[in-house]
């Protein structure tokens, strides 16, 4: 018979709420940001779009003040162990809030707006929605937790990735988007809900304790282990749970694209790396698996299908955003290769990776937005004689481009270096996956020089001047992260030590 709770347990649950508010105050400050938003584009006359970027902005740098201050707090448990405070959630704060001010000021520069919508509002909205809902993606200890996360930066990332109503492409990517979401996530769903037959329990740290007191029957897990996988691959854009990628990336706003390539992918493997180490046994007196797989295989088995397929269809690729994609694909491949060594130095080359990442591959998007503007054109033969006629952005371009093979001195050649670092540390039976990712990063050197040839040994066809001169604030801007590039591609120990502290999750138990 069900019975009401008592008025002490009633006082205690929200006596425990209200100590884990305290905890939530970036979270309070981005869903105020989000509605004060809504209300500018509501009361604002005239041309806002400027007051929203710039609220937009400043918003969320506000918010980094407030996150700095958690450095200062223990790890503990929120909310009845439905959300977590710890190192780790701490380094994708940041990460996603830093994303988002990028995704703004590229929005900034992108003219297609001008041209497509007319009140932005509702897009500065859904950025910071998004940024929310991958902060919470990151920090979630619990199957609910991470149902509703995934869902709410989905929701946003649909209606972001179909912003242009009136562009065919954009409006066919958002419906693509919407279809694959839909059901990755039912599959992701069915996974939670084998789990929880299993343990009874939703907290990942309560299932962890419960599969290890009691064990589990192994087919079982791994076909919940393969459906979570589902869910999590589809937004880390990993084979084979690719498809949406290349089409959305197409078609979507470009700002949207390089959000998505960076931050929602980043989101992916927070999810990824906090629910499989912690939830799910890989190894020890109580996994018995009678056919062979777990977790970790799956996920070599996903790596070198993306390594390799992202890589071998990329050199076909005419269409600059849709090669990205395929290039993207693969860097999921890459930082797989990090997350299956199981160990702290393996979570801070993941980490440090994404770092790397976050610079080339928004630095590589903003240009291509910059030459869009200019040309017209995403298309990689327009992309000829562009050496003279933008010379800054086509130098910062090639740094990018270097820096995503992994060629020094750039940091993509230090995260990489990383990654093959955490698998030749762990024994010899590394060596192989180490192999194919250093093969399938020469195969990418193909399709990725093929733009500066294009830009430097390629005359332009038009023989008019024209003014391609993207700007003072958008030349800066390009300086600036080509020189963060480089920079830290030569003085990476702030960022290595960096990721290194926000890994001590893995290597201290903190649980």
């Amino acid at each position: 018979m069900f019975e009401l709770p008592s008025g002490a347990e009633i006082q205690s649950i929200i006596a425990s709420l209200n100590a884990s508010v305290g905890f939530f105050i970036p979270e309070i400050y981005l869903s105020v940001l989000f509605m004060l938003l809504i209300v500018i584009d509501l009361v604002a006359k005239g041309k806002k779009n400027n007051l929203l970027s710039i609220t937009s902005l400043l918003g969320l740098g506000g918010s980094l003040f407030f996150i700095y201050q958690q450095h200062f707090l223990p790890a503990q448990e929120l909310f009845f162990g439905m959300y977590v405070l710890d190192e780790f959630a701490l380094f994708f704060k940041y990460f996603f809030v830093l994303s988002g001010m990028i995704a703004v000021i590229i929005t900034m520069a992108d003219e297609q707006f001008d041209t497509e919508v007319k009140s932005m509002g509702e897009y500065y909205a859904l950025i910071i929605a998004m940024v929310i809902g991958m902060i919470m993606m990151a920090s979630s200890a619990d199957m609910m937790m991470i149902f509703l996360s995934m869902e709410l930066v989905s929701f946003t990332a649909y209606i972001l990735t179909g912003y242009f109503k009136r562009n065919p492409r954009s409006s066919e990517a958002a419906l693509k988007y919407l279809v694959y979401g839909a059901v990755s996530s039912g599959l992701m769903v069915y996974g939670f809900s084998l789990i929880y037959g299993l343990t009874a329990q939703t907290n990942i740290i309560n299932i962890s304790s419960e599969l290890s007191q009691h064990g589990y029957d192994p087919l079982l897990m791994i076909l919940a282990s393969l459906l979570i996988l589902a869910g999590f691959g589809y937004k880390i854009g990993a084979v084979p749970f690719h498809f949406w990628a290349p089409d959305v990336y197409e078609g979507a706003p470009t700002p949207i694209t390089a959000y998505l390539s960076v931050a929602s992918k980043a989101a992916g493997f927070a999810l990824l790396m906090r629910f499989f180490y912690i939830a799910i046994p890989h190894g020890g007196p109580v996994y018995e698996d009678i056919i062979g797989l777990n977790w970790v295989t799956l996920l070599i088995i996903l790596s070198v299908a993306s390594m390799i397929y992202g890589n071998v269809v990329a050199l076909w690729q005419k269409n600059v955003k849709r090669l990205l994609a395929y290039s993207s694909i693969a860097h999921a491949g890459y930082l797989l290769l990090s997350i299956i060594v199981l160990d702290a130095f393996g979570t801070q080359a993941t980490l440090f990776y994404l770092l790397s990442y976050f610079l080339m591959n928004f630095g590589a998007f903003y240009i291509v937005i910059l030459i869009a503007n200019k040309t017209g054109s995403e298309n990689l033969e327009d992309y000829r004689g562009l050496g003279k006629q933008m010379p800054l952005a086509a130098a910062a371009l090639t740094v990018f481009l270097i820096s995503l093979v992994g060629l020094p001195p750039t940091l993509g050649f230090i995260g990489k270096l990383m990654i093959f670092s955490a698998l030749l540390a762990k024994g010899s039976i590394y060596i192989w996956l180490a192999l194919i990712g250093i093969m399938t990063s020469v195969i990418s050197l193909y399709y990725y020089m093929l733009i500066p040839l294009n830009m430097y040994l390629r005359e332009s066809p038009e023989s008019e001047e024209k003014n391609m001169n993207p700007g003072m604030l958008s030349q800066v801007l390009i300086a600036v992260l080509m020189f963060l590039t480089i920079y830290f591609g030569l003085f990476f120990q702030p960022l290595s030590d960096f990721a290194k502290y926000s890994s001590a999750m893995f290597g201290l138990k903190l649980y």
